[in-house]
Formats: C-alpha cells, structure tokens, sequence
C-alpha cells in the first residue's frame, strides 16, 4: 500500500512539474517571456504585438510574424518550456535518425 502512495504522490509531482515547466506563447505575460532567456523587453513587446493582432497558429507562423524570433531563437526557446499551441519546436533542418 505504502509503495502504491509513493508512485501516486510520484505521478501527481510530474504532472505538476511538467505543467509548471510548459508555458504557452499564447498565454504568456510579458514577464514570464521576458524571463526566458533569449527573450528580452524588445523582442517581447514585438512578440505581443503580433499575438494581439492574432493567436500564433504555430512556429513556423511565429517565425514569420516576429522578426527577431529564428530558428536558433525558437529552439533556444522551445528548450526553456515555450510552447505554440502546446508544442514545442521541432526544427524542419535536422537530419532524420537513421535506422542502424
């Protein structure tokens, strides 16, 4: 019973964890963005900009939008817990894993 306890309290603290580690460009305040680091007061007031006009519809549309914002800066990013619609960036450059 008590091993049944500690795998429960084991879950409950991941899925904290992980839901306090991801944060979405949607909802971010300009703190929480301005706290990443890549991330400062211009390239943020840039960001914001773009989101009042219209929601990010993913990375690529990010990218696109917000100048300043490239693919290093996006992984830099993404690595850090940002995420665009609840995903984080997957770069379209890196070679495919191959299969030994």
């Amino acid at each position: 019973m008590q091993a049944m306890a500690r795998f429960a309290t084991a879950i409950v603290l991941g899925l904290v964890s992980a839901s306090v580690c991801a944060l979405d460009i949607q909802s971010a305040t300009e703190a929480e963005l301005d706290s990443l680091r890549g991330m400062g007061p211009s390239l943020t007031a840039k960001l914001l900009a773009a989101r009042a006009e219209k929601p990010f519809d993913n990375w690529a549309d990010l990218m696109q939008r917000v100048n300043g914002i490239r693919e290093a800066t996006a992984q830099r990013l993404s690595d850090q817990g940002l995420t665009v619609q609840g995903l984080a960036y997957k770069s379209p450059h890196k070679p495919a894993h191959k299969a030994p």
